[in-house]
Protein backbone atom coordinates (compact mmCIF):
# COMPACT_ATOMS: atom_id res chain seq x y z
CA UNK A 1 0.00 0.00 0.00
CA UNK A 2 1.51 3.34 -1.10
CA UNK A 3 0.85 6.60 0.74
CA UNK A 4 0.88 9.92 -1.14
CA UNK A 5 1.13 13.16 0.83
CA UNK A 6 -0.79 16.10 -0.74
CA UNK A 7 1.42 19.15 -1.06
CA UNK A 8 0.40 22.53 0.28
CA UNK A 9 3.87 24.08 0.46
CA UNK A 10 4.47 22.78 3.97
CA UNK A 11 8.10 23.20 4.97
CA UNK A 12 10.11 23.89 8.11
CA UNK A 13 13.22 25.97 8.62
CA UNK A 14 16.17 23.95 10.01
CA UNK A 15 17.71 27.12 11.46
CA UNK A 16 14.62 28.40 13.28
CA UNK A 17 15.48 29.73 16.76
CA UNK A 18 12.93 28.22 19.18
CA UNK A 19 14.16 30.15 22.21
CA UNK A 20 13.71 33.57 20.61
CA UNK A 21 11.04 32.46 18.12
CA UNK A 22 12.72 33.98 15.10
CA UNK A 23 14.15 33.00 11.72
CA UNK A 24 17.75 33.39 10.67
CA UNK A 25 18.30 36.66 8.76
CA UNK A 26 20.10 34.61 6.10
CA UNK A 27 17.24 32.18 5.50
CA UNK A 28 16.01 31.70 1.94
CA UNK A 29 12.83 29.64 2.15
CA UNK A 30 12.96 27.78 -1.17
CA UNK A 31 16.65 27.06 -0.79
CA UNK A 32 16.91 26.27 2.92
CA UNK A 33 13.55 25.05 4.22
CA UNK A 34 12.84 21.32 4.33
CA UNK A 35 9.91 19.19 3.21
CA UNK A 36 8.82 16.30 5.41
CA UNK A 37 10.74 13.79 3.28
CA UNK A 38 13.91 15.77 4.03
CA UNK A 39 13.20 16.57 7.68
CA UNK A 40 12.51 13.07 9.02
CA UNK A 41 13.74 9.53 8.48
CA UNK A 42 12.61 7.11 7.36
CA UNK A 43 10.81 9.04 4.64
CA UNK A 44 7.17 9.12 5.84
CA UNK A 45 5.44 8.64 2.48
CA UNK A 46 5.91 6.98 -0.90
CA UNK A 47 4.92 9.90 -3.10
CA UNK A 48 3.50 13.38 -3.23
CA UNK A 49 0.25 14.58 -4.75
CA UNK A 50 0.12 18.10 -6.17
CA UNK A 51 -3.11 19.80 -7.25
CA UNK A 52 -3.40 22.20 -10.15
CA UNK A 53 -5.72 24.33 -7.99
CA UNK A 54 -2.97 24.73 -5.38
CA UNK A 55 -0.36 25.70 -7.97
CA UNK A 56 -2.32 27.65 -10.59
CA UNK A 57 -5.39 28.70 -8.62
CA UNK A 58 -9.05 28.04 -9.35
CA UNK A 59 -12.40 29.78 -9.27
CA UNK A 60 -11.75 30.40 -5.57
CA UNK A 61 -8.81 32.61 -6.46
CA UNK A 62 -5.04 32.31 -6.47
CA UNK A 63 -3.38 29.11 -5.37
CA UNK A 64 -0.88 28.71 -2.54
CA UNK A 65 2.09 29.20 -4.83
CA UNK A 66 3.56 32.63 -5.43
CA UNK A 67 4.28 33.55 -9.04
CA UNK A 68 8.03 32.84 -8.65
CA UNK A 69 7.32 29.47 -7.00
CA UNK A 70 4.95 28.51 -9.79
CA UNK A 71 7.52 29.47 -12.42
CA UNK A 72 10.21 27.44 -10.64
CA UNK A 73 7.96 24.37 -10.52
CA UNK A 74 7.29 24.51 -14.25
CA UNK A 75 10.94 25.24 -15.02
CA UNK A 76 12.52 22.58 -12.80
CA UNK A 77 9.80 19.95 -12.78
CA UNK A 78 8.20 18.36 -9.76
CA UNK A 79 11.11 16.06 -8.93
CA UNK A 80 13.78 18.75 -8.70
CA UNK A 81 11.46 21.38 -7.20
CA UNK A 82 10.53 19.12 -4.27
CA UNK A 83 14.00 17.48 -4.09
CA UNK A 84 12.35 14.07 -4.25
CA UNK A 85 14.33 10.89 -3.52
CA UNK A 86 14.82 8.71 -6.57
CA UNK A 87 12.26 6.12 -5.42
CA UNK A 88 9.50 8.64 -4.66
CA UNK A 89 6.61 9.02 -7.12
CA UNK A 90 4.63 12.10 -8.05
CA UNK A 91 0.91 12.30 -8.79
CA UNK A 92 -0.98 15.29 -10.15
CA UNK A 93 -4.66 16.07 -9.80
CA UNK A 94 -7.02 18.96 -10.42
CA UNK A 95 -8.18 19.71 -6.87
CA UNK A 96 -11.88 19.08 -7.48
CA UNK A 97 -12.89 20.29 -4.01
CA UNK A 98 -11.82 23.79 -5.04
CA UNK A 99 -14.54 24.00 -7.70
CA UNK A 100 -17.19 21.80 -6.11
CA UNK A 101 -19.85 24.53 -6.31
CA UNK A 102 -19.40 25.11 -10.05
CA UNK A 103 -21.67 23.51 -12.65
CA UNK A 104 -18.67 22.32 -14.65
CA UNK A 105 -14.95 21.92 -13.88
CA UNK A 106 -13.16 25.17 -14.80
CA UNK A 107 -10.22 23.53 -16.58
CA UNK A 108 -9.91 22.24 -20.13
CA UNK A 109 -8.20 18.96 -20.99
CA UNK A 110 -5.33 20.86 -22.61
CA UNK A 111 -4.80 23.03 -19.52
CA UNK A 112 -4.59 19.99 -17.28
CA UNK A 113 -2.26 18.16 -19.65
CA UNK A 114 -0.05 21.25 -19.84
CA UNK A 115 0.16 21.18 -16.04
CA UNK A 116 0.99 17.47 -15.81
CA UNK A 117 3.52 17.43 -18.64
CA UNK A 118 4.92 20.86 -17.84
CA UNK A 119 5.67 19.80 -14.25
CA UNK A 120 6.82 16.33 -15.38
CA UNK A 121 4.58 14.24 -13.10
CA UNK A 122 4.88 10.45 -13.11
CA UNK A 123 1.09 10.11 -13.16
CA UNK A 124 -1.93 12.39 -13.50
CA UNK A 125 -5.61 12.04 -12.60
CA UNK A 126 -8.34 12.91 -15.08
CA UNK A 127 -10.61 15.91 -14.43
CA UNK A 128 -13.56 15.00 -12.24
CA UNK A 129 -16.55 16.62 -10.56
CA UNK A 130 -17.16 15.65 -6.93
CA UNK A 131 -20.51 14.11 -5.97
CA UNK A 132 -21.38 14.86 -2.35
CA UNK A 133 -24.18 12.45 -1.68
CA UNK A 134 -24.65 8.78 -0.90
CA UNK A 135 -27.68 6.59 -1.64
CA UNK A 136 -26.61 2.96 -1.29
CA UNK A 137 -29.78 1.55 -2.83
CA UNK A 138 -30.11 4.08 -5.67
CA UNK A 139 -33.58 5.08 -4.47
CA UNK A 140 -33.41 8.88 -4.31
CA UNK A 141 -30.73 9.72 -6.84
CA UNK A 142 -30.30 13.46 -7.41
CA UNK A 143 -30.17 14.29 -11.17
CA UNK A 144 -27.20 16.56 -10.38
CA UNK A 145 -25.25 13.49 -9.22
CA UNK A 146 -25.95 11.73 -12.50
CA UNK A 147 -24.82 14.78 -14.46
CA UNK A 148 -21.59 15.12 -12.47
CA UNK A 149 -20.73 11.46 -12.97
CA UNK A 150 -21.30 11.75 -16.71
CA UNK A 151 -19.15 14.89 -16.85
CA UNK A 152 -16.36 13.04 -15.03
CA UNK A 153 -16.54 10.06 -17.40
CA UNK A 154 -16.68 12.19 -20.54
CA UNK A 155 -13.65 14.17 -19.39
CA UNK A 156 -11.84 10.92 -18.50
CA UNK A 157 -12.31 9.68 -22.06
CA UNK A 158 -10.96 12.93 -23.52
CA UNK A 159 -8.12 12.91 -21.00
CA UNK A 160 -6.79 9.44 -21.82
CA UNK A 161 -6.95 10.24 -25.54
CA UNK A 162 -4.91 13.39 -24.87
CA UNK A 163 -2.36 11.45 -22.80
CA UNK A 164 -1.93 8.83 -25.52
CA UNK A 165 -1.42 11.54 -28.11
CA UNK A 166 1.15 13.43 -26.07
CA UNK A 167 2.99 10.29 -24.93
CA UNK A 168 3.35 9.27 -28.58
CA UNK A 169 5.04 12.61 -29.35
CA UNK A 170 7.58 12.48 -26.50
CA UNK A 171 11.23 12.76 -27.41
CA UNK A 172 13.85 10.21 -26.40
CA UNK A 173 14.54 10.42 -22.69
CA UNK A 174 11.24 12.09 -21.80
CA UNK A 175 9.05 10.15 -19.36
CA UNK A 176 5.54 9.15 -20.40
CA UNK A 177 2.66 10.18 -18.12
CA UNK A 178 0.62 7.40 -16.52
CA UNK A 179 -3.10 8.25 -16.90
CA UNK A 180 -5.26 7.70 -13.81
CA UNK A 181 -9.02 7.71 -14.34
CA UNK A 182 -11.20 9.44 -11.75
CA UNK A 183 -14.31 7.48 -10.70
CA UNK A 184 -17.23 9.26 -9.04
CA UNK A 185 -20.45 7.75 -7.72
CA UNK A 186 -23.15 7.90 -5.08
CA UNK A 187 -23.60 4.15 -4.39
CA UNK A 188 -21.73 0.86 -4.73
CA UNK A 189 -23.37 0.16 -8.09
CA UNK A 190 -22.68 3.63 -9.55
CA UNK A 191 -19.02 3.50 -8.49
CA UNK A 192 -18.71 0.01 -9.98
CA UNK A 193 -20.25 1.19 -13.26
CA UNK A 194 -17.81 4.11 -13.39
CA UNK A 195 -14.91 1.68 -12.95
CA UNK A 196 -16.25 -0.57 -15.74
CA UNK A 197 -16.47 2.36 -18.12
CA UNK A 198 -13.00 3.65 -17.20
CA UNK A 199 -11.53 0.19 -17.80
CA UNK A 200 -13.13 0.11 -21.25
CA UNK A 201 -11.39 3.41 -22.00
CA UNK A 202 -8.07 1.73 -21.19
CA UNK A 203 -7.30 2.88 -17.65
CA UNK A 204 -5.15 0.51 -15.60
CA UNK A 205 -5.20 2.75 -12.54
CA UNK A 206 -8.35 4.35 -11.15
CA UNK A 207 -8.77 6.97 -8.39
CA UNK A 208 -11.98 6.80 -6.36
CA UNK A 209 -13.17 10.31 -5.49
CA UNK A 210 -15.90 11.75 -3.30
CA UNK A 211 -15.53 9.13 -0.56
CA UNK A 212 -14.17 11.38 2.19
CA UNK A 213 -17.59 11.87 3.90
CA UNK A 214 -18.44 8.15 3.76
CA UNK A 215 -18.27 5.88 6.79
CA UNK A 216 -15.81 2.99 6.61
CA UNK A 217 -18.52 0.37 6.09
CA UNK A 218 -19.89 2.43 3.17
CA UNK A 219 -16.45 2.61 1.56
CA UNK A 220 -16.09 -1.15 1.99
CA UNK A 221 -19.50 -1.72 0.40
CA UNK A 222 -18.38 0.27 -2.64
CA UNK A 223 -15.04 -1.54 -2.83
CA UNK A 224 -16.72 -4.94 -2.62
CA UNK A 225 -19.00 -4.06 -5.54
CA UNK A 226 -16.09 -2.62 -7.53
CA UNK A 227 -14.04 -5.78 -6.90
CA UNK A 228 -16.67 -7.81 -8.77
CA UNK A 229 -16.00 -5.86 -11.96
CA UNK A 230 -12.36 -4.87 -11.48
CA UNK A 231 -10.13 -6.36 -14.18
CA UNK A 232 -6.88 -8.16 -13.39
CA UNK A 233 -4.00 -5.73 -13.02
CA UNK A 234 -6.18 -2.67 -12.39
CA UNK A 235 -5.18 -0.77 -9.26
CA UNK A 236 -7.32 1.58 -7.17
CA UNK A 237 -6.32 4.79 -5.41
CA UNK A 238 -8.41 6.26 -2.56
CA UNK A 239 -8.52 10.05 -2.77
CA UNK A 240 -8.37 11.74 0.64
CA UNK A 241 -8.85 8.54 2.67
CA UNK A 242 -6.56 7.33 5.48
CA UNK A 243 -8.47 4.92 7.80
CA UNK A 244 -5.29 2.99 8.66
CA UNK A 245 -7.20 0.48 10.76
CA UNK A 246 -9.11 -0.54 7.62
CA UNK A 247 -6.24 -0.53 5.13
CA UNK A 248 -5.68 -4.27 5.34
CA UNK A 249 -9.34 -4.76 4.43
CA UNK A 250 -9.15 -2.15 1.64
CA UNK A 251 -6.14 -3.93 0.14
CA UNK A 252 -8.25 -7.03 -0.45
CA UNK A 253 -10.25 -5.07 -3.01
CA UNK A 254 -7.52 -3.85 -5.40
CA UNK A 255 -6.63 -0.69 -3.40
CA UNK A 256 -2.90 -0.10 -3.84
CA UNK A 257 -2.52 3.55 -2.79
CA UNK A 258 -4.17 6.43 -0.96
CA UNK A 259 -3.52 10.06 -0.07
CA UNK A 260 -4.46 12.14 2.94
CA UNK A 261 -3.39 15.18 4.96
CA UNK A 262 -5.34 14.05 8.02
CA UNK A 263 -2.41 12.99 10.25
CA UNK A 264 -0.50 16.17 9.38
CA UNK A 265 -3.42 18.57 9.82
CA UNK A 266 -4.49 17.07 13.14
CA UNK A 267 -1.29 18.52 14.59
CA UNK A 268 -2.80 22.02 14.47
CA UNK A 269 -6.44 21.66 13.40
CA UNK A 270 -7.76 19.14 15.91
CA UNK A 271 -9.01 20.21 19.34
CA UNK A 272 -7.52 17.19 21.11
CA UNK A 273 -5.48 14.73 19.04
CA UNK A 274 -2.47 16.82 18.04
CA UNK A 275 0.51 14.58 18.84
CA UNK A 276 0.30 10.96 17.71
CA UNK A 277 2.03 7.88 19.09
CA UNK A 278 1.67 4.22 18.14
CA UNK A 279 -1.11 3.69 20.65
CA UNK A 280 -2.30 7.14 21.72
CA UNK A 281 -2.96 10.72 20.68
CA UNK A 282 -2.19 13.69 22.91
CA UNK A 283 -3.36 17.29 23.17
CA UNK A 284 -0.66 19.84 22.38
CA UNK A 285 0.23 22.45 25.01
CA UNK A 286 -1.08 25.81 23.80
CA UNK A 287 1.10 28.83 24.53
CA UNK A 288 0.00 31.68 22.23
CA UNK A 289 2.62 34.13 20.97
CA UNK A 290 1.77 37.64 22.17
CA UNK A 291 3.18 39.21 19.02
CA UNK A 292 1.91 36.52 16.63
CA UNK A 293 -1.57 35.52 17.76
CA UNK A 294 -4.32 37.57 15.98
CA UNK A 295 -6.93 37.01 18.71
CA UNK A 296 -4.54 38.08 21.45
CA UNK A 297 -3.45 41.11 19.45
CA UNK A 298 -7.07 42.24 19.13
CA UNK A 299 -7.63 41.85 22.89
CA UNK A 300 -4.54 43.94 23.63
CA UNK A 301 -5.52 46.67 21.15
CA UNK A 302 -9.03 46.76 22.62
CA UNK A 303 -7.59 47.24 26.11
CA UNK A 304 -9.09 43.96 27.37
CA UNK A 305 -5.69 42.42 28.08
CA UNK A 306 -2.55 44.14 29.32
CA UNK A 307 0.31 43.58 26.89
CA UNK A 308 2.85 43.57 29.71
CA UNK A 309 0.88 40.99 31.69
CA UNK A 310 0.45 38.81 28.60
CA UNK A 311 4.17 38.90 27.80
CA UNK A 312 5.04 38.00 31.41
CA UNK A 313 2.57 35.08 31.45
CA UNK A 314 3.80 33.83 28.06
CA UNK A 315 7.44 33.90 29.13
CA UNK A 316 6.69 32.19 32.43
CA UNK A 317 4.81 29.40 30.64
CA UNK A 318 7.63 28.78 28.18
CA UNK A 319 10.30 28.97 30.88
CA UNK A 320 8.55 26.42 33.08
CA UNK A 321 7.82 24.06 30.18
CA UNK A 322 11.52 23.96 29.32
CA UNK A 323 12.47 23.46 32.95
CA UNK A 324 9.90 20.66 33.16
CA UNK A 325 11.53 19.02 30.14
CA UNK A 326 14.79 19.05 32.12
CA UNK A 327 12.96 17.64 35.21
CA UNK A 328 13.69 20.77 37.23
CA UNK A 329 10.04 21.52 38.14
CA UNK A 330 6.90 19.47 38.64
CA UNK A 331 3.80 19.22 36.47
CA UNK A 332 1.60 21.15 38.94
CA UNK A 333 3.80 24.23 38.70
CA UNK A 334 3.66 24.13 34.91
CA UNK A 335 -0.11 23.63 34.90
CA UNK A 336 -0.58 26.60 37.21
CA UNK A 337 1.36 28.85 34.82
CA UNK A 338 -0.60 27.60 31.81
CA UNK A 339 -3.91 28.20 33.56
CA UNK A 340 -2.86 31.70 34.62
CA UNK A 341 -2.02 32.59 31.01
CA UNK A 342 -5.33 31.32 29.64
CA UNK A 343 -7.32 32.94 32.46
CA UNK A 344 -5.69 36.22 31.51
CA UNK A 345 -7.08 35.75 27.99
CA UNK A 346 -10.55 34.89 29.33
CA UNK A 347 -11.13 31.94 26.98
CA UNK A 348 -13.07 29.17 28.76
CA UNK A 349 -12.64 26.77 25.83
CA UNK A 350 -8.86 27.13 25.93
CA UNK A 351 -8.92 26.67 29.70
CA UNK A 352 -10.52 23.25 29.20
CA UNK A 353 -7.80 22.42 26.70
CA UNK A 354 -5.19 23.30 29.30
CA UNK A 355 -6.57 20.60 31.59
CA UNK A 356 -6.20 18.02 28.80
CA UNK A 357 -2.52 18.95 28.56
CA UNK A 358 -1.78 17.43 31.97
CA UNK A 359 -1.83 13.92 30.46
CA UNK A 360 0.60 15.05 27.75
CA UNK A 361 3.01 16.46 30.30
CA UNK A 362 2.73 13.53 32.72
CA UNK A 363 3.28 10.90 30.00
CA UNK A 364 6.14 12.87 28.33
CA UNK A 365 5.61 11.04 24.98
CA UNK A 366 8.32 13.00 23.19
CA UNK A 367 10.94 11.20 25.29
CA UNK A 368 10.01 7.80 23.86
CA UNK A 369 9.69 8.82 20.21
CA UNK A 370 12.51 7.64 17.91
CA UNK A 371 11.88 10.29 15.21
CA UNK A 372 14.65 12.82 14.59
CA UNK A 373 12.38 15.80 15.23
CA UNK A 374 11.42 14.66 18.74
CA UNK A 375 14.99 13.79 19.60
CA UNK A 376 16.16 17.24 18.51
CA UNK A 377 13.35 19.47 19.79
CA UNK A 378 12.06 17.49 22.79
CA UNK A 379 9.18 19.29 24.54
CA UNK A 380 9.04 22.00 21.86
CA UNK A 381 7.37 19.45 19.55
CA UNK A 382 4.26 19.25 21.77
CA UNK A 383 3.88 23.02 22.18
CA UNK A 384 1.08 24.48 20.04
CA UNK A 385 2.74 27.71 19.00
CA UNK A 386 3.48 29.03 15.50
CA UNK A 387 3.90 27.13 12.24
CA UNK A 388 7.45 25.91 12.88
CA UNK A 389 6.45 23.85 15.90
CA UNK A 390 3.02 22.91 14.52
CA UNK A 391 4.34 21.67 11.18
CA UNK A 392 7.13 19.72 12.84
CA UNK A 393 4.49 18.03 15.00
CA UNK A 394 2.57 17.28 11.80
CA UNK A 395 5.71 15.76 10.25
CA UNK A 396 6.13 13.69 13.40
CA UNK A 397 2.55 12.43 12.99
CA UNK A 398 3.42 11.32 9.45
CA UNK A 399 6.26 9.19 10.82
CA UNK A 400 3.80 7.49 13.17
CA UNK A 401 1.45 6.80 10.25
CA UNK A 402 4.33 5.42 8.20
CA UNK A 403 5.36 3.11 11.05
CA UNK A 404 1.79 1.82 11.43
CA UNK A 405 1.60 1.14 7.70
CA UNK A 406 4.89 -0.80 7.79
CA UNK A 407 3.52 -3.10 10.49
CA UNK A 408 0.46 -4.12 8.49
CA UNK A 409 0.69 -7.65 7.00
CA UNK A 410 0.21 -6.57 3.38
CA UNK A 411 3.10 -4.04 3.35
Amino acid sequence: MKFYFPDSQDQVSPTYDFVNDEYSPYRVRQRDDLYAHQAVTPVPYDGILVSKAIVDGSVKGAGKYSAPQRERLYRLGVREFFRLPAEMRSLGDCGAFNYINEEHPPYSIEQVLDFYYGCQFDAGISIDHVIFGYDPNDVNVDPAWVKRREISLELAEEFIAGVRSRNARLRTGEVALEPVGAAQGWSPSSYADSVVRLQRMGYQRIALGGMVPLKTHEILACLQEIARVCADGVELHLLGITRVDSMEEFAKYHVSSFDSTSAFRQAFMDERNNYHTAGNAYTAVRVPQVDGNPTLKRLILAGVVSQADAIAAERQSMRLLRRYDQREVGVDEVMEALRAYQELLGDEKKLRQVERCRRTLVDRPWENCPCALCREHRIEIVIFRGSERNKRRGFHNLTVLEARMRKLPFT
